[in-house]
């Protein structure tokens, strides 16, 4: 007997026990899972590396092809936001809580102490934050963000009397981001050696004993290019 079309169309589909699996769901939880794969190994070999960490160790550890990671993270600033991005997040939170402090001195050394604390434990945090690194969108959010929170501390404090009144902003972050980058060796001898430079370095700020500073303060595009030199990363 001839087959009508409605019976060719039944035929031609498929029982609930016959479906096949559905490969777009399975593709997007592999690529998920590659994903949170590279992002955990990026931020094991970033941290015991810094920033210049070769991309194919990261692919190694993660158990995926170059091909892959590229696919995920075209570039390696795409990789070091997603790798980043909630500490940088968390920076910028500190900041603003920072500013809220009454006493602006209390308030600006417990938002560097949350920061060094940052630069002793990762290797790559620590090139992130005293490297003049481009193209990480947190993170260049994240310097004006940081430029405006220790001018309005030090402008508080120098009102309040604690704070010297020929420091500028730029002061700070010239000589943070020097102190910072040296960090990584201090923890290797005394993991909490960064602890009394840092110290040393805000007792400086005190007016009490201060005498007048021989030089000019550096401008924040002479600071961008002295940080520029200390660059050890790829991310162009």
């Amino acid at each position: 007997m001839a087959r009508t079309a409605k019976d060719r169309e039944t035929s031609g589909r498929e029982t609930p026990d016959q479906e096949p699996p559905d490969h777009a769901a399975t593709l997007r939880r592999d690529a998920r899972r590659n994903r949170e794969l590279l992002i955990a190994s990026a931020r094991e070999v970033f941290a015991e590396q810094g920033l210049a960490a070769p991309l194919d160790e990261i692919a190694r550890r993660a158990g995926v092809g170059n091909a892959t990671l590229y696919r995920r993270f075209p570039t390696r600033q795409d990789l070091v936001e997603a790798v980043f991005g909630d500490l940088l997040a968390a920076t910028r939170e500190a900041g603003d809580e920072a500013r809220l402090a009454e006493d602006a001195w209390s308030g600006l050394t417990a938002y560097l102490e949350r920061i060094f604390e940052g630069l002793a434990d990762d290797r790559g945090a620590n090139d992130l934050l005293t490297t003049g690194i481009q193209g990480v969108p947190s993170l260049d959010a994240l310097h004006p963000h940081n430029h405006e929170t220790i001018g309005i501390l030090i402008a508080r404090g120098q009102e309040q009397g604690t704070v010297r009144a020929d420091v500028v902003t730029e002061d700070l972050l010239f000589v943070l981001a020097a102190l910072g980058k040296v960090v990584p060796a201090s923890v290797a001898a005394a993991p909490d050696a960064w602890r009394r430079f840092l110290a040393l370095f805000l007792d400086g700020l005190r007016p009490g004993a201060a005498q007048p500073l021989p030089a000019p303060p550096l401008t924040s595009g002479q600071i961008a290019g002295a940080l520029g030199g200390l660059r050890t990363d790829r991310t162009g």
